[in-house]
């Protein structure tokens, strides 16, 4: 039950018969007569139990866009219903124009709409859908908070897509090179061709010169159809925020720029992620269109979890895929303790197998940091920036030794940094 300002009102208003007629009665028989008007109201209000209400198809939309989420409710009884109902969501789904007002017949439905601008990436839920129905006097009405189960898919942002147009020029200049000089593990035959000034004596076919009688080489085109292995670490090193966003979200956009940008060059992409065990698991799509929009699905309700990071596992589930040879990025903070004790035991054998690439998210505030030396205070802070960042530097080294190529940049420029990267190998044939 809830009283509404109406009632306020009646109740106040009985100063004036207390004033004509001052005695105790007065005040009881005029108490009557509200509380009479109460339960007259509510035995004419339509119950909420008569109410059917359900919810549209979970949406989806990128952090920060906005959509919208629709209840129908339907008045199963034969009475007027004049309610005010409230649909309630979690604080980061960022709903706005929540409360509804509703006057429905009886047996007629009416949709209301509930504008959503998520604040944060993931599944963000509804709560009770809460619905206050008013009688006909206005002084009282029944309500009653019902589930209306429904939530609000939000997406990674994909802020680096911007870069997409230039890499993909990169990308077709590499392509449409008439050939490769050298062959490395990632080139196939492509033609035969006579030999000019300049070519590597080594791609001479003797075979092919003898029936022709003059020098004639092999080109090499870089080969596609080869597999990314895109490998996201979602343990508790992961949470780290750089800036305002965590340092997981920022290791998403740069695992879907290179996703982009090897599923054009004809490569397959495959993306597990997980800590002490597999969350996500991206293996069978061959569409590329298809391709980004599992990813970004499959992102999208992952969570950093206060855990360590099993890297035997997670390095086993990537050799479980194939034992072909492929590009495996890691995408995981360059932590020294986390690293040390956990992924440089297990590199040797991926390695061995693999080429492996180690993607970090750097903190610009703590080079900025080491740099300022002001004052005392600073000069402290500078002391644990520049022996932290002294570790990461010992961590990046050890890594080297294996054969791993450790990229640590900053959230805007990772993404970059990782596709050249990827560039750089496709046109030296090293895939």
């Amino acid at each position: 039950m809830a009283l509404t300002t109406r009632a306020v009102l009646l109740t106040a208003f009985g100063i004036v018969p207390v004033a004509l007629w001052p005695s105790g009665r007065t005040v009881l028989l005029w108490s009557l007569v509200v509380l009479a008007a109460i339960a007259l109201d509510l035995a004419l209000a339509v119950s909420p139990r008569r109410l059917q209400i359900a919810r549209s198809a979970d949406p989806q939309v990128r952090l920060g866009e906005a959509t919208d989420s629709t209840l129908t409710v339907r008045n199963l009884g034969r009475r007027r219903l004049r309610a005010l109902v409230r649909d309630a969501w979690q604080p980061s789904a960022g709903a706005t124009g929540e409360r509804h007002s509703l006057d429905l017949p009886g047996g007629e439905q009416r949709r209301v709409t509930t504008a959503l601008r998520p604040t944060r990436r993931g599944d963000r839920k509804a709560d009770l859908v809460t619905v206050r129905s008013f009688g006909p006097l206005g002084v009282a009405a029944r309500q009653r908070s019902l589930p209306v189960p429904g939530f609000v898919r939000s997406l990674p942002p994909f802020h680096s897509r911007r870069h997409l147009p230039s890499r993909l020029a990169m990308l077709r200049q590499i392509d449409g090179r008439s050939a490769v000089r050298t062959r490395g593990q990632g080139t196939e035959f492509d033609s035969l061709r006579d030999y000019v000034e300049g070519d590597d004596v080594r791609s001479i076919d003797w075979r092919a010169t003898a029936r022709r009688q003059h020098l004639v080489v092999r080109t090499w085109q870089p080969e596609r159809d080869r597999r990314i292995v895109l490998l996201l670490d979602t343990s508790r090193t992961s949470a780290g925020r750089v800036g305002d966003i965590p340092r997981l979200d920022a290791a998403m956009d740069a695992a879907l720029l290179l996703a982009a940008l090897a599923s054009r060059a004809g490569d397959r992409v495959q993306l597990l992620a997980g800590d002490r065990r597999i969350h996500t698991r991206i293996t069978l799509v061959s569409d590329r269109n298809q391709l980004l929009h599992e990813l970004v699905t499959g992102m999208a309700p992952l969570e950093p979890a206060l855990v360590e990071a099993s890297w035997s596992r997670l390095a086993g589930a990537v050799n479980s895929l194939s034992r072909r040879r492929a590009l495996v990025v890691l995408l995981t903070p360059l932590e020294p303790a986390a690293l040390e004790e956990g992924l440089l035991p297990v590199l040797p054998s991926l390695v061995q197998h693999h080429r492996v690439v180690v993607a970090s998210v750097a903190d610009a505030a703590v080079n900025a940091m080491a740099d300022a030396r002001e004052d005392s205070a600073q000069a402290y802070d500078a002391a644990a920036a520049e022996r932290s960042l002294a570790l990461k530097e010992r961590t990046s080294e050890a890594l080297s030794r294996l054969g791993v190529t450790v990229i640590d940049a900053d959230p805007e420029t990772l993404p970059v940094r990782l596709a050249d990267h990827y560039l750089l190998l496709k046109s030296q044939g090293l895939l």
